[in-house]
């Protein structure tokens, strides 16, 4: 883990989505917060000593579902798939795959074999924070994850500067082309990519921007320092969200640009996907 001193920075950003406003100073804490996404491997050190099953491993409770044949209800997560009409809908890029988990990625004959390093995905907010209360940790709030991704830059654009090019180098694991149909692969990663292969902030963190989205301990609410003891999405009333952060490997600069430390998204708390994983944090005290 890496040791982040306590400061004050300028959360939020004007100019994109509406819920990264208004811009408000705050002070935060000393914490720790872990150097890399966990991975895969860690993910399953955890599972092998305590015989957890994710969510998306889970035989849902028809009592949750109700009017839907239970026949139907099956464990599973959801994967992105490239649309191949380009004529026709492009918004159903993801689907519900049954059997695939943080195991079987793609679903069942898939594999994580190869893959340790990568950041583990189809993971809820509920196994995450399983996995950090496993080890003493937590899940960042909103304001220490964005302090920490900013890596000293206060108010820049991205977590390494106001370009997004570096000397036209990628600084982090984003779409590349007209999402979704065309991915260049100018950063050589078609999907997530191994922690750690983009260069690390000015707090010597890695893939804080990118890769896989991040679970936020924080309830969402579509303006910041709103209270209350559930999520609100106006777009999906009545399901409790929680806020995710940094972007994945499926932003671009056309559809997602929330490859930024001040973007956030609302993901509801019981579903996982393929683009979204997670890191953890130990209070200093």
């Amino acid at each position: 883990m890496v040791w982040i001193e306590g400061g004050s920075f300028t959360r939020g950003a004007t100019g994109f989505y509406p819920d990264e406003g208004p811009l408000e100073d705050i002070r935060v804490g000393s914490f720790w917060i872990d150097r890399f996404e966990v991975t895969n491997a860690r993910f399953g050190e955890f599972v092998d000593a305590t015989g957890y099953v994710t969510v998306a491993e889970t035989q849902p409770d028809p009592e949750d579902f109700p009017g839907i044949d239970p026949a139907l209800l099956e464990p599973g997560s959801v994967v992105f798939t490239m649309p191949t009409d380009r004529d026709g809908s492009l918004t159903q890029w993801w689907r519900f795959v049954p059997g695939a988990n943080w195991r079987e990625p793609g679903g069942p004959g898939s594999s994580i074999e190869g893959l340790e390093t990568y950041p583990v995905v189809h993971v809820t907010y509920q196994d995450a924070k399983a996995f950090a209360e496993w080890l003493g940790h937590d899940l960042p709030t909103e304001a220490q994850w964005e302090y920490a991704a900013r890596g000293g830059l206060d108010k820049a654009l991205y977590a390494w500067g106001d370009e997004f090019l570096v000397d036209g180098r990628h600084q982090a694991n984003t779409w590349q082309g007209v999402f979704p149909v065309t991915n260049a692969e100018e950063d050589t990663f078609p999907g997530s990519a191994p922690v750690g292969c983009f260069p690390a902030n000015g707090y010597g963190l890695y893939d804080m921007i990118g890769n896989v989205w991040e679970w936020i301990d924080d309830w969402y609410y579509p303006v910041y320092g709103t209270q209350g003891s559930g999520g609100h999405d106006p777009r999906q009333p009545g399901m409790p969200v929680k806020v995710i952060k940094g972007g994945s490997y499926l932003c671009a600069d056309n559809y997602c640009r929330r490859y930024r430390p001040a973007a956030r998204h609302a993901q509801e708390t019981t579903l996982g996907a393929a683009h979204i994983g997670f890191r953890t944090v130990r209070n200093a005290n």
